[in-house]
C-alpha cells in the first residue's frame, strides 16, 4: 500500500505508521519512512520536519534541495500549520493555550512554545483534544499536555504506567495516543496553499471506537 497522501514533482506528504522513524539519522533502524518514500518515488526525498516514533500521521518531505530549504524556512517562520489528535487523561478546559518554554533538545535552555488546543470527547476520566502547535519544539505536545496534568495515553516518558497499561489490557492500545492529522502549507513554487490529511490509523480508531461504545 503507497505511503503517499500527496506528491507532486517537488513536495510528498508521507502517511507515517506509529512505530516508524522519519529519518535513519534519528535511531540505528534499517527501516524508515524517508527510505520507504525513496524507494516508492525513485529519488532522493528530504524531511523537513520529525515526528515522533510513536505518533503517526502526515509527514512532508521535499524532492529537491531548494525545495527542502524554502520549506525548513516555512517551519523556522511558523508558516507551515499543523493539526494532531491526541487522546489524553484528564479533562482539560474545552478550549485553550498552552504558553509554556520547554527545551529546545534534551538539557538544553528553555524556549519559547506555544500550543493551542481544543477538547473534542470525553470519555469518563480521559479526553479527545485536537492540538495546533505554533512553535516545533521537542515533544511539543506531549510536554505541553503533561504541563496542564494531561499526559497522554501510550507516552512513556510523559504518561502515566497504570493508565498506558489500562488501555493495552483493555483497548489493544500498544502506541502513542497522537497522530498528525492535517498539514497545511505554502507550496514552494507555486505558492497556492496545499492542505494533506491524514485519517486515523486501525490502532487508533479502532480503540476510540471501543470508548465511544463503552460511554
Amino acid at each position: 500500500m503507497s505511503a503517499l497522501l500527496y506528491c507532486d514533482d517537488h513536495v510528498a506528504v508521507a502517511d507515517k505508521p506509529s512505530g516508524l522513524l522519519v529519518h535513519r539519522g534519528w535511531g540505528n533502524d534499517r527501516d524508515v519512512l524517508m527510505m520507504r518514500v525513496r524507494d516508492e518515488l525513485g529519488c532522493w526525498v528530504y524531511p523537513v520536519h520529525r515526528l515522533d516514533r510513536g505518533a503517526s500521521g502526515a509527514v512532508l518531505f521535499a524532492l529537491t534541495s531548494d525545495t527542502a530549504r524554502i520549506l525548513a524556512g516555512a517551519f523556522e517562520r511558523a508558516e507551515v500549520h499543523k493539526r494532531y489528535v491526541a487522546l489524553v487523561r484528564g479533562i482539560p478546559e474545552e478550549h485553550g493555550i498552552i504558553d509554556h518554554e520547554i527545551p529546545r533538545r534534551p538539557n538544553g535552555p528553555r524556549v519559547p512554545a506555544v500550543t493551542d488546543y481544543r477538547r473534542l470527547e470525553v470519555f469518563g476520566r480521559y479526553a479527545l483534544v485536537e492540538a495546533r502547535p505554533r512553535t516545533g519544539r521537542l515533544h511539543q505536545i506531549r510536554r505541553h499536555m503533561k504541563h496542564i496534568s494531561c499526559p497522554l495515553i501510550g507516552d512513556v516518558r510523559y504518561g502515566k504506567g497504570e493508565h498506558n497499561r489500562l488501555f493495552r489490557d483493555n483497548y489493544g492500545l500498544h502506541r502513542l495516543a497522537l497522530h498528525a492529522a492535517e498539514l497545511r502549507f505554502a507550496h514552494p513554487v507555486t505558492g497556492e496553499q496545499v492542505a494533506v490529511t491524514s485519517p486515523l490509523p486501525d490502532d487508533l480508531r479502532l480503540p476510540l471506537e471501543q470508548l465511544r461504545g463503552a460511554a
